[in-house]
């Protein structure tokens, strides 16, 4: 069986990431279990039952959709543009046969990956605090699978655009944690101005929390098929941008 082109740059960035691989992933686990024992248990406290579940494990759902995010965010962010811009990885890899379709599928495969191992901590973790109902929970890690392949690609059109380190603040500013407050990880939308939540069910975090809450619950979710084929479209056309602007920069 022929191996896919991008696999050796996707090889390649696991196998540097495998030299530090635990304090990495133990870094991905601290923010969000400290929200989930500073909110749930904290917070979760004062609050009512949210749709029959206490507000932990309400939480729980979106602390992993958000994790996972966050992860597929910064390495395709972060790592790739340090690769591609500060080591000149890229341009090393681009004088083999590989071409920038191979590179970025690697890049984007990769952090993919990256965000599939962190959620995978987080959800055990919470299956640990007994908040995972059932089998169905196993379903959860295809959900974290898409919603991180669906964040790398946007996350590599910011990438491609940017001058510097410094311009990801305005991604994290303007996109991830407006979606993130909007999408139903920490609280529900249903309180929101109504053009505020159509706004946010739209959003691709809103699609994984969709596809991961009733999973984590026990339950299937309702139009499951209509918020997968939802990231799949977006990952195809955020990646499709995200190669064209690659290309023009590296061409300049």
């Amino acid at each position: 069986m022929k191996t896919p082109g991008f696999f050796p740059v996707w090889q390649r960035n696991f196998l540097v990431w495998r030299k530090l691989a635990l304090p990495s992933i133990l870094c991905n686990l601290a923010d969000p279990v400290v929200y989930m024992f500073g909110l749930g248990y904290g917070l979760g406290t004062m609050l009512p039952s949210i749709d029959g579940q206490p507000y932990i494990a309400f939480l729980a759902a979106g602390t992993i959709c958000a994790s996972t995010m966050n992860a597929a965010t910064f390495e395709a962010l972060y790592s790739a543009f340090s690769r591609m811009h500060v080591q000149k990885t890229w341009d090393a890899i681009l004088n083999t046969p590989l071409g920038l379709n191979e590179v970025l599928a690697g890049e984007l495969f990769w952090a993919a990956s990256k965000s599939l191992f962190s959620g995978s901590a987080i959800l055990v973790v919470i299956s640990l605090m007994g908040l995972a109902n059932g089998p169905l929970a196993l379903w959860i890690l295809p959900a974290i699978a898409l919603t991180g392949l669906t964040f790398a690609a946007l996350g590599l059109i910011w990438n491609a655009l940017a001058p510097s380190f410094d311009f990801f603040m305005y991604y994290f500013t303007l996109f991830i944690t407006p979606m993130t407050l909007i999408s139903g990880v920490f609280f529900p939308t249903d309180n929101l101005p109504g053009w505020l939540a159509a706004i946010g069910s739209w959003l691709p975090l809103a699609q994984g929390v969709a596809l991961v809450r009733p999973l984590l619950a026990g339950q299937l979710p309702a139009d499951a098929l209509i918020h997968i084929m939802a990231l799949l479209a977006t990952t195809a056309v955020a990646y499709a941008i995200a190669l064209h602007l690659t290309r023009r920069r590296l061409l300049k």
